[in-house]
């Protein structure tokens, strides 16, 4: 009998979850439904599996209740139910503190008893807005009196990875940074180029999904460097990676040496301005083509939709494939997929 999960996913990102996913679960499950931030889906293996995913948030096992309202989920044989899926959860990691529930009517009180039969029957304690084990009640999706139980899998999200050690302001997550790699089409013969590489997520994640012939980040900042190499260090990753303190304007590389390319570019708000911006990005283009092989993958993250919009109108070195909006920290930058022409 296959359990039916949900993926938390980054909104504007789904499609990378989805081809993760569809590729981990075959032959051992399928899914039922991809939205923007979430995909349903069906697995019969076991639970734990789950969490090698790299392209989404979290994972939550659903639980489905034949019931008009909340209230239902207190009746004997549904608490057995949900109460031994949360043990069964929390049991499988030390880590487990405390507990959040997400539901309309949080502070009801059947909500209160929800919480109250958690903390009776597990070591967990109400984290009241933040917990280890996040749990979600709401109704089902087109089915009428019908409410779902979701319990996350994991007692951090699976964006949060264990090598990261030193963060920086505006840094990206795991999740959109192996996203972004995705978007270039790796391949193990690839030089792989990370301009403005920051706390090195990027390049972690392009080293830890396939082997390549080489992978250079490069940032203007000393401190990122020092950061990055952290990272790095704690991913167990330093001789796989070369770091160079430089101007991305003026990179010290071959003509046409690079297969990929990515940038996480100023949005001129935490990092850099907006008239700085429009001087710098289409230098930063212009030197990344230099460097770029044809047909060379360029996948640009920022903020500055409209000056990235007029630049590429004009410019004549990459060809526009793709723009992509997403959701990042309640921003909303858009990723550009380009290719040396």
């Amino acid at each position: 009998m296959s359990n039916l999960y949900e993926a938390e996913c980054i909104a504007g990102l789904s499609e990378i979850a989805a081809q993760e996913i569809k590729s981990f679960i075959k032959p051992q499950g399928n899914i039922i439904a991809s939205e923007d931030e979430s995909i349903t889906f069906t697995y019969n293996g076991d639970w734990h599996d789950l969490l090698q995913f790299r392209s989404v948030i979290a994972v939550y096992t659903v639980q489905r209740f034949p019931i008009p309202r909340p209230k239902g989920l207190l009746g004997h044989e549904h608490k057995v139910r949900w109460l031994g899926q949360v043990k069964h959860i929390i049991d499988s990691d030390d880590a487990y503190r405390t507990f959040y529930i997400s539901a309309a009517g949080s502070s009801s009180s059947v909500m209160q008893r929800i919480k109250d039969a958690i903390a009776s029957e597990t070591s967990l304690t109400d984290g009241d807005t933040v917990g280890d084990l996040w749990i979600r009640i709401r109704p089902t999706e087109k089915i009428p009196e019908s409410w779902d139980f979701l319990t996350r899998l994991s007692a951090r999200p699976l964006a949060t990875r264990d090598y990261r050690v030193c963060n920086l302001q505006g840094a990206l997550n795991g999740s959109a940074a192996y996203a972004i790699m995705q978007l270039t089409a790796p391949t193990p013969d690839d030089v792989f180029l990370n301009i403005a590489c920051g706390s090195g997520t990027i390049m972690i994640e392009r080293a830890q999904y396939m082997t390549t012939q080489r992978i250079i980040g490069v940032d203007i900042e000393r401190d990122a460097i020092a950061c990055a190499r952290e990272n790095i260090q704690a991913a167990n990753l330093l001789g796989a990676i070369e770091l160079i303190q430089s101007d991305a304007r003026y990179l010290d590389l071959e003509d046409g040496s690079v297969d990929a390319l990515c940038a996480d570019l100023p949005f001129g708000q935490l990092v850099g301005s907006h008239d700085e911006n429009v001087t710098l990005y289409p230098a930063i283009l212009s030197e990344a083509a230099r460097v770029a092989k044809r047909h060379a993958q360029f996948v640009v993250l920022t903020h500055e939709v409209r000056l990235m919009q007029d630049i590429l109108k004009k410019q004549t070195e990459w060809h526009f494939k793709r723009e992509l909006p997403i959701t990042l920290s309640g921003l909303h930058p858009r990723l550009y997929v380009l290719e040396r022409l």
